[in-house]
Order: structure tokens, then C-alpha cells, then sequence
């Protein structure tokens, strides 16, 4: 099957997704266009027309192809008008995220014009695959609240048949079975021979919350405990001040402090430590979280967005989001607990690329049927 690929907002987790589909799934003749991870706005908005009028995709675009796979940010409706050959081929539409469930900041403007571009791809597409229940269900729940607010001429009926037809599909882990670390339990609460060691591995962005971060390692130290931290993550042109807080204040904590040179780094990174701490307010599967806890982390999360989802009530603490204090002591409460029953990281193999691959290339062969 010649299969066009195409990702609006290349992100480092959506360039390792595709790369593991075409990787995984050779047998089909990929072609792949990507943009930068930049502009997030704009890049919503204008994908269509830099594909479309670029000269260095043009010849990409004028392929035959018997199939579309799209990132959630692509304008569907946009590139088939302005590229006629891909309008009679299905479209798959893959949400690693969605712009309804986004948290409140002064970071919204234009969020609804972002959300109506997504809302047009999704109706516009053969099917909508989303990479976890609690992203299919904040999408369509916001994308139905949105058009009740629409002064007339609107339905929410219209995502019905959409919604019916939508998919559950993970991001599927690409770590090498070899590299997954058997490990039984982290450092225990009568192991006194070295700190505890924390892991923090998402974007530097304000939807990841810095702000508790920074109050959770504030609760660590007003309660004396001994710990390290490696600070991971990708980082983009603006970054939270937070961060240079969390440097200063706590460079005897930090042992990394920044994006891992390389993905053998990163994999050595999350096997040393002993537990995945995350504080998102904006999260639709956990791929960095789930990767540590493949190589053995015990994760301590929030309990909202996915994470009530993924792997029980034990590894959450109290999302608080009026107190960031109080969240942060809850979190510190679950390390001191999970420490203290020598808590065991929990399976993942449901993720991992060679359970889910056969499930996208079903997928994909019944685009045709």
C-alpha cells in the first residue's frame, strides 16, 4: 500500500511515532512530510498552504497514493482543496492531543479558531483514531460543546457518525525488549546507602506544570529527604521560568538537567532512577511516563486527564489545581508510601510497538476494504 504520512507539528514524540509506523511497517511504501515544531498557532492554521505551495513538496503531494494518515494538526480540508488527487483517497486522522482540553492561560489566543480548524479535519476525515479513551472523550465532548455555543445553522448531531467510527489507538513504545529493565522495586524505605532518585521527562512547557514541580522539590526539602532528580524533556524557544529556579535552588539535587544527547542517554537516564514523577495539566497518553516505567520506574502522577486510566488508583496522588502547596505534599505522601511498601513499577507490555504494530496494520488494510 503507498501510504502518505503526514505530520503538521513535527514534535519529537510525533516524529518518533511515525518513524516507528514506517519502520515497523515496511511492507507499505511510505512518503512522509513533516513541519517544525514551532509557531503553534500558525502552524495549525497555515499547514495546508506551506504544504501546498511549498516547491519542496509539490512532487511529494502529486504522487498516487491508496491511503492519508494525518496528524491531528493537519488541515484536511485545507490540503484536499488545494490538492485535488488526495481527495478521493481515506484519510486517517491520528490526535495525539486536542485543543479542547487544553488548560486555562493566557497561552489560549486563537484557541478556538485552533479547535474549529481540528473540528473541520475530523468531519472531514474517513476515520478518527485517538491515542487514548480520555482523549476521544475530551475531543468529542468539547468539539459538542463548542457548536451548542454556534449562533445557528449547527449540530452537534454532526459528530455522530464520527465519534462511531473513531479509534483507540496508543503511540506504541519503540524501546527494544533487550533494554527494558527487570527491576523488582526501587530503593526501599530501610535502604540508606543512597538518595531516592526522581526522574521528571516531559516538555518544557507551561502544560506540563514547572510551577509543581517546583513545589513538589520545595516539599522534598522542607521535609528533609535525601534525593536527586534528573530533569529531562524537550525544550522549544520560550521556556518556563520556572525552570531557572528549579537550576538555581536545586543544583545539589540535579544530576541531568536538560534534553539527553541521545536516545541510548535517555533509555540509561529513566533505568537509573527509581521513580517517573509527573505534574501535567495537559496530557492525553504519558509516552514519557510509560517509557520510564518500561525501564523499571514506580511513576507518581496526578490524578486527572489520562493517568487514572493507565495504571491504578496506588500510583496517583491529589490533584489539586487552586493549591499548588497541597498538591505537592500529596505527591511527596505517595513517594513516602510507595517507598515504604517497595512498590513494583507496572507492566506496560500492552504498549509496546510489537503488541500494538499488528493492530495499526489491521487498521490500515481496512482503510480499503
Amino acid at each position: 500500500m503507498r501510504i502518505l504520512l503526514i505530520s503538521a507539528y513535527e514534535a519529537s514524540s510525533h516524529k518518533a511515532w511515525a518513524n516507528t509506523l514506517m519502520n515497523g511497517l515496511s511492507e507499505h511504501r511510505w512518503s512522509y512530510l513533516s513541519l517544525p515544531a514551532r509557531h503553534f498557532a500558525w502552524r495549525i492554521r497555515g499547514n495546508a498552504m506551506s504544504f501546498a505551495f511549498d516547491p519542496k513538496f509539490k512532487s511529494i503531494l502529486e504522487q498516487p497514493y491508496d491511503l492519508v494518515i494525518a496528524t491531528s494538526m493537519t488541515d484536511c480540508v485545507g490540503l484536499k482543496a488545494f490538492c485535488p488527487d488526495l481527495q478521493n483517497i481515506p484519510w486517517l486522522l491520528y490526535f495525539h492531543e486536542n485543543q479542547f482540553a487544553y488548560p486555562a492561560s493566557d497561552k489560549q489566543q486563537g484557541l478556538i479558531e485552533m479547535q474549529m480548524v481540528t473540528l473541520y479535519s475530523a468531519l472531514a476525515a474517513n476515520v478518527c483514531v485517538f491515542n487514548s479513551q480520555f482523549n476521544k472523550d475530551s475531543f468529542f465532548d468539547g468539539a459538542r460543546a463548542l457548536l451548542k455555543k454556534l449562533p445557528d445553522y449547527v449540530s452537534p448531531d454532526w459528530l455522530i457518525d464520527t465519534e462511531e467510527k473513531a479509534r483507540v489507538l496508543p503511540v506504541p513504545l519503540d524501546i527494544p525488549l533487550l533494554a527494558i529493565k527487570e527491576k523488582a522495586s526501587p530503593v526501599n524505605a530501610s535502604e540508606k546507602t543512597r538518595p531516592i532518585k526522581l526522574v521528571w521527562s516531559a516538555r518544557w512547557e507551561f502544560d506540563k506544570g514547572p510551577d509543581r514541580l517546583l513545589a513538589i522539590l520545595e516539599e522534598l526539602e522542607r521535609r528533609e529527604l535525601t534525593y536527586e532528580i534528573d530533569i529531562l524533556g524537550e525544550q522549544f524557544r520560550s521556556t518556563p521560568k520556572e525552570f531557572e529556579q528549579i537550576q538555581s535552588r536545586f543544583s545539589h539535587r540535579i544530576t541531568q538537567f536538560g534534553f539527553a544527547e541521545s536516545r541510548t542517554d535517555y533509555l540509561a537516564f529513566l533505568a537509573n532512577a527509581d521513580f517517573v514523577l509527573s505534574t501535567a495539566l495537559h496530557e492525553f497518553q504519558g509516552i514519557a511516563v510509560l517509557e520510564a516505567v518500561a525501564m523499571g520506574c514506580v511513576p507518581v502522577l496526578p490524578n486527572r486527564q489520562v493517568y487514572p486510566d493507565l495504571f491504578g488508583d496506588h500510583y496517583l496522588y491529589t490533584s489539586d489545581l487552586k493549591n499548588r502547596s497541597s498538591e505537592a505534599a500529596s505527591a511527596v505522601d505517595l513517594i513516602v508510601t510507595l517507598l515504604a511498601n517497595d512498590a513494583n513499577a507496572p507492566t506496560v507490555q500492552s504498549y509496546l510497538s510489537d503488541t500494538l504494530l499488528p493492530r495499526y496494520d489491521a487498521l490500515i488494510k481496512t482503510q480499503l476494504s
